[in-house]
C-alpha cells in the first residue's frame, strides 16, 4: 500500500524527565505529533539500544523499559502501552539482508529513548512501534547505509525516528551552565552538514573532529542521526524543530527530513 511519503525525525531525547514535564520540549514533540500525519506504524532507533549484532523488536505487545535510575517513582511507573508490529518487523529483516537481523521476541521492549519521545508525540499510544538496534562493532558509515536501506519504508506511511543528542557529554555537565564552545562548534557543523551533497556524507566522519570527540566521548548518541540522515533522498527540505544545549554540554537539536 504506497502511502504519502512520511517525514524522518532525529530527535534530542535529553533527561527522561521530558517525558513527564511540561517544558518547551515536551510541548514542540506534541506539536509535532499533531501536525505530521498520522503514521501507519512507528520505527525508533534508539541511543539506548546498542547491541553485539542488529536486532529488531518482534514482540505484539513490547514492555516498557526504565532503564534509568534515580528519577521520581512517576517517571519509574509510566506507561506506553504501544503495540508492536511484527509483521514490520520480518520486513526490515528482509530490506536489509544481508544484513543479520535478530528477531527480538522477549529480550527488549521500548526503552526510555523511544517512549519518552512518544509520550508526547502519540500520547494514545494508538500508533504500532518497533525498535531497530545499533552495532556497536560497526563503523559510522555502516549506520548511514542501514538508513539508506529504511528509506523506503518512508513511502508505506513508517515515520522513522532516531532518538539520541547531537552533543551528549554527561561528565561535563554543568547545571545552567551556558554551552561550552566545543560543543557549539560541533553543533553548528552538524546544522552545516545536514543539507550536504558529498559522499560520503560529512557527518559519517563527525565524531573523528576534536570537538566531535569532546561532545560525544561515546557514539551511540550521535549515531541515531546517521540512520535519519540516510534516509534523505538529497532534495526534501530539512528542518530545526527543536533547538537548545542544556547544562553546557547536552544538545536537544531535533531534525526534522520533509
Amino acid at each position: 500500500m504506497s502511502l504519502l511519503r512520511m517525514p524522518a525525525l532525529f530527535v534530542g531525547h535529553g533527561s527522561p524527565m521530558n517525558a513527564i514535564e511540561d517544558n518547551y520540549y515536551s510541548r514542540t514533540w506534541f506539536e509535532l505529533g499533531n501536525k505530521l500525519l498520522k503514521p501507519r506504524a512507528i520505527l525508533v532507533i534508539s541511543a539506548h539500544w546498542y547491541t553485539n549484532g542488529t536486532a529488531v523488536t518482534a514482540m505484539a505487545q513490547p514492555r516498557t523499559i526504565h532503564d534509568f535510575g534515580n528519577f521520581p517513582r512517576e517517571l519509574h511507573e509510566k506507561q506506553y502501552p504501544a503495540k508492536g508490529y511484527p509483521e514490520l518487523a520480518v520486513l526490515v529483516q528482509d530490506i536489509l539482508e544481508p544484513i543479520e537481523v535478530e528477531t527480538d521476541f522477549e529480550h527488549w521492549g521500548l526503552d526510555h529513548g523511544t517512549w519518552g519521545i512518544l509520550a508526547k508525540m502519540y500520547p494514545d499510544a494508538d500508533i504500532p512501534v518497533i525498535q531497530l538496534s545499533m552495532d556497536r562493532n560497526q563503523p559510522a558509515s555502516f549506520h548511514y547505509e542501514v538508513g539508506k536501506k529504511l528509506a523506503l519504508l518512508r513511502d508505506e506511511g513508517v515515520l522513522i525516528i532516531g532518538s539520541g543528542n547531537v552533543v551528549h557529554n554527561l561528565p561535563a555537565e554543568v547545571l545552567g551552565a551556558e554551552p561550552f564552545p566545543w560543543a557549539l562548534s560541533f553543533e553548528q557543523f552538524v546544522r552545516d552538514s545536514l543539507t550536504s551533497l558529498e559522499e560520503p556524507h560529512p557527518l559519517i566522519h563527525a565524531l573523528e573532529r576534536e570537538d566531535g570527540k569532546l561532545s560525544n566521548p561515546t557514539p551511540e548518541h550521535f549515531l541515531p542521526l546517521l540512520y535519519v540522515m540516510g534516509t534523505w533522498d538529497k532534495k526534501e527540505p530539512i528542518s530545526t524543530p527543536v533547538e537548545g544545549i542544556e547544562d553546557g554540554s547536552l544538545s536537544m537539536l531535533s531534525i526534522q527530513l520533509g
